[in-house]
């Protein structure tokens, strides 16, 4: 079993409580826009990392992490890219990777609003953990946390604050 913690659209800012929120996790996993090569160092300094870069990300960042990737975690085959869209409106790219991957976890940021949506037609769970830095028009700040076990996804867990 594995905790993941997901979080997407930091722009260079992490809560004062992503410590105590993520302690548990045995990785972090964010949907881009982290917004700095300091703060993707910060995280990889705390926990083992996934990432994607993001539209505002820069070179730096986008010379070591990828636009999309797709693992296996536990037995949950994983897409994620920052801008995705989320069923029903998925992003070209997106659409592209579920049809050839199948996965069961699809993940994106982007939108900076929270969504956690179960496909019917693609088979598959949305997260969208929202936007967790203070840049941007979202009102409040958020963060994700669930479990994988086999090819079980549970337990998820929502912190929400006001920007």
């Amino acid at each position: 079993m594995k905790t993941i913690g997901l979080i997407s659209d930091t722009h260079a800012h992490l809560p004062a409580s992503f410590s105590e929120f993520m302690t548990n996790c045995d990785e972090i996993w964010h949907a881009g826009d982290i917004g700095s090569i300091d703060l993707y160092r910060e995280l990889q300094a705390f926990k083992p990392i996934r990432a994607v870069f993001g539209n505002i990300d820069e070179y730096f960042l986008r010379k070591e992490l990828p636009e999309y990737t797709i693992f296996d975690c536990e037995n949950v085959k994983v897409v994620m890219t920052h801008i995705g869209g989320h069923p029903g409106k998925y992003s070209t790219l997106s659409l592209e990777l579920i049809t050839k991957y199948h996965p069961k976890l699809h993940i994106s940021g982007h939108s900076h609003i929270l969504k956690a949506i179960y496909d019917k037609s693609n088979t598959l769970l949305h997260f969208n953990p929202g936007a967790c830095g203070i840049y941007g028009f979202h009102t409040k700040r958020t963060m994700m946390k669930f479990c994988i076990e086999n090819d079980r996804i549970f337990d998820l867990k929502i912190w929400e604050k006001d920007k």
